[in-house]
């Protein structure tokens, strides 16, 4: 069997469209529909079947698309072994970032690898729901993901979780406000507040429902907002209070203050996200090497920092 129509089914069973397939190897459909006839032919049994107006994969297909990905690994192994004989992580990675760890951990990271000969990291950013993070692996290859521990939308897909940070998130709030001056906060403390909140189905939502469930109490939301720089100026500016990361934000306003909150399990994991495949390519290890690094680095220099 011709490893490129493998790797078309494979395709098919991770973004489940042809069309979509179509789009990401930059072919048309029907020129995608025919190598996948071709591949049918060659293993003798029906792959694919249509429902409504797409099709899916049969059980034979799930089967063989398994066996695809075993393929795309061992031949990628076999790359990243000729590679580190030649000691040469070299060639393109590209990896998507949602904001804040992007700021606090890539200008590092990239600085790093700037000593690799023939090594290039193209990085860009995006703020997804939580759900969206591993289909963002089928277009780059190292996606940098977070969620809510106990929660792992990317569970059961195949996909190698790296772990990087556990982080505290706070409850900001202006460094006038009333409860300013405490070492920590509860729930009890700030379900009565107006909070800033983010989109729905936002990784942070949750904690505000665990908030609510902790103090008996409804939350009012006043505006929502996905930009961590936003929210930070409408903090300041005494609009409401809201989570913030405790690593990643940066350097903070002056008219800001951080409190840990007490009572309910108010952090967040970060991972990176890549394909089996992908993940054996000596180039992509060596960049997970060092976000490895720079993340513990992080979390290291704010473990015993002070609060305001």
């Amino acid at each position: 069997m011709d490893v490129n129509r493998l790797d078309l089914l494979r395709e098919l069973a991770e973004r489940g469209s042809v069309t979509a397939v179509a789009e990401a190897t930059g072919r048309t459909p029907s020129a995608v529909s025919q190598q996948l006839k071709v591949l049918e032919r060659e293993a003798g049994m029906p792959l694919t079947e249509r429902v409504g107006r797409g099709v899916v994969l049969t059980s034979a297909g799930h089967a063989l698309a398994r066996s695809a990905t075993e393929v795309a690994i061992a031949l990628e192994r076999a790359n990243a072994l000729w590679d580190e004989f030649r000691n040469h992580p070299s060639g393109e990675v590209t990896l998507l970032t949602f904001p804040t760890i992007g700021a606090a951990l890539l200008p590092s990271v990239l600085a790093d690898l700037r000593s690799v000969a023939g090594l290039v990291v193209r990085a860009t950013d995006l703020d997804p729901e939580w759900a969206e993070f591993p289909e963002l692996t089928n277009e780059f290859d190292i996606v940098l993901a977070h969620t809510m521990p106990g929660e792992l939308p990317w569970g059961g897909r195949g996909l190698r979780a790296l772990p990087l940070l556990t982080e505290p998130l706070d409850v900001g709030m202006p460094a006038d406000h009333r409860l300013a001056g405490r070492a920590h906060v509860t729930p009890a403390d700030v379900v009565d507040e107006t909070w800033l909140g983010v989109p729905s189905g936002y990784p942070f939502e949750r904690i505000l429902h665990a908030i609510e469930q902790a103090a008996g109490a409804r939350i009012e939301i006043g505006q929502r907002f996905s930009d961590m720089r936003i929210v930070e100026a409408f903090i300041e500016a005494g609009h409401g209070i809201a989570l913030v990361p405790r690593h990643t934000s940066g350097a903070l306003p002056e008219g800001l203050v951080l409190k840990p909150l007490r009572g309910v399990a108010s952090v967040r994991q970060i991972f990176a996200l890549v394909r089996p495949d992908v993940a054996e390519r000596l180039a992509v290890r060596t960049v997970l090497d060092v976000l490895v690094d720079r993340a513990a680095r992080l979390e290291r220099a704010h473990r015993d920092e002070p609060f305001a």
